[in-house]
């Protein structure tokens, strides 16, 4: 009875508490993910620095673009998730950006070779064509990007066995860069550990990530959730690793 009180006790906990924008800081001391060495953030704080015009695809709640040390004259970001739309809105204030709702899958409404640098980490998607078009010659796009099986062995616990994946593969990234006309200067992998403490965490962070178990709801997959709160008593934190990569192009 304690068992099954405290695992209800935990879905009711993840199910209510809010998941805009892109901040996790939720999950302090209950999940913890490895960071790619590369910096990310380091790395667009970089470039930014040095930037006249610059676009952020898919900014979420704006939470990496407001920690640059040093904004371009011209900053706008795209988000299409309406609640993000607003914190990005709020949270990016301090750095004079404009965000513009914009789906990063479809066609960017700027004009031609508007940005000499456009940045996007965990875009839904890369129109590469659109971003070879608003880069202006000489210009950069640097991404973080999701890779093959990110978070395999979570999706599997709660859905069963999945086929081998088939898209964002890095050389998949590479060739549609190539076609859209971008030069490739930069691209790097990296496999990550990432440990779930409860179940709550687990409900949590598929309710924000939602590609990891597509249309996911406590209801629809309540008894794979008991299996794995069941699992994480007995065993420890749950393990699964993300894939990701990083990728720079730039419009001869």
């Amino acid at each position: 009875m304690t068992d099954q009180r405290t695992f209800d006790t935990l879905l009711a906990e993840a199910a209510a508490e809010p998941v805009d924008g892109w901040d996790f800081s939720w999950l302090a001391g209950r999940a913890s993910e490895e960071r790619p060495p590369w910096g990310y953030a380091r790395l667009v704080g970089a470039r930014m620095a040095s930037a006249g015009a610059a676009l952020d695809i898919d900014t979420g709640g704006g939470e990496v673009l407001a920690g640059v040390p040093a904004a371009p004259t011209l900053l706008v970001a795209t988000e299409a998730w309406p609640p993000n739309v607003a914190v990005a809105r709020r949270t990016l204030r301090r750095v004079g950006a404009t965000v513009v709702r914009a789906d990063g899958g479809a066609s960017l409404p700027f004009r031609n070779a508007a940005f000499d640098l456009v940045v996007s980490r965990h875009p839904v998607d890369t129109v590469w064509p659109e971003v070879a078009r608003v880069l202006a010659p000489g210009g950069s796009y640097l991404s973080q990007q999701i890779g093959p099986g990110t978070m395999r062995e979570l999706s599997e616990a709660i859905m069963g066995p999945l086929p081998p994946p088939a898209t964002r593969h890095p050389e998949q990234a590479v060739a549609a860069a190539r076609a859209a006309g971008l030069t490739v200067v930069d691209l790097r992998t990296a496999k990550l550990r990432a440990e779930f403490h409860d179940v709550g965490a687990v409900v949590w962070f598929l309710r924000k990530v939602i590609w990891t178990v597509p249309g996911f709801t406590v209801g629809a997959y309540r008894e794979a959730l008991r299996r794995l709160h069941d699992r994480i008593r007995a065993e420890g934190p749950f393990v699964a690793h993300a894939q990701r990569f990083l990728i720079e192009a730039r419009r001869p």
